[in-house]
């Protein structure tokens, strides 16, 4: 019979930092989370950090996520500790983001979706290609 894992965060003392962020549900793998650490997108304490690096419990970190011209910056301190990956709801647990953090993120939210709303909703039929043409032409 098969080790079940255990199912609550583990007490332990220090983790790992891709650990961490790969048990807290920030990356899907262990080498993105590499990877981000290493590409300067995780900083603990306003410190850029190594994927070695040991977290404890109440250590501030700072994570950057999504693409280049869409990036989220989470603030986040750590409240318990865990090397395996569980579900979402228990790896929620495992940290508190800030109240700057959920601020700062929503307004940018809001403001990406207020510039969408400048876009028209379809795309120009045939007699509009047609007026744009004769627009551009006459310029």
């Amino acid at each position: 019979m098969k080790n079940q894992p255990n199912k609550e965060p583990q007490a332990l003392n220090k983790v790992r930092a891709d650990k961490w962020l790969w048990a807290a549900r920030f990356f899907r793998t262990r080498t993105l989370a590499k990877e981000a650490i290493e590409g300067g997108k995780v900083h603990m304490n306003g410190q850029k950090i190594k994927t070695s690096k040991e977290l404890q419990v109440g250590d501030t970190l700072t994570i950057r996520q999504g693409h280049a011209s869409v990036q989220e910056q989470k603030t986040i301190i750590i409240k318990a500790l865990s090397d395996n990956r569980g579900s979402a709801t228990i790896a929620q647990t495992l940290y508190d983001e800030t109240d700057e953090s959920i601020a700062t993120r929503e307004f940018f939210a809001e403001q990406r979706k207020l510039q969408n709303l400048a876009r028209p909703s379809t795309k120009p039929d045939k007699k509009q290609r047609r007026d744009i043409e004769k627009f551009k032409n006459n310029w």
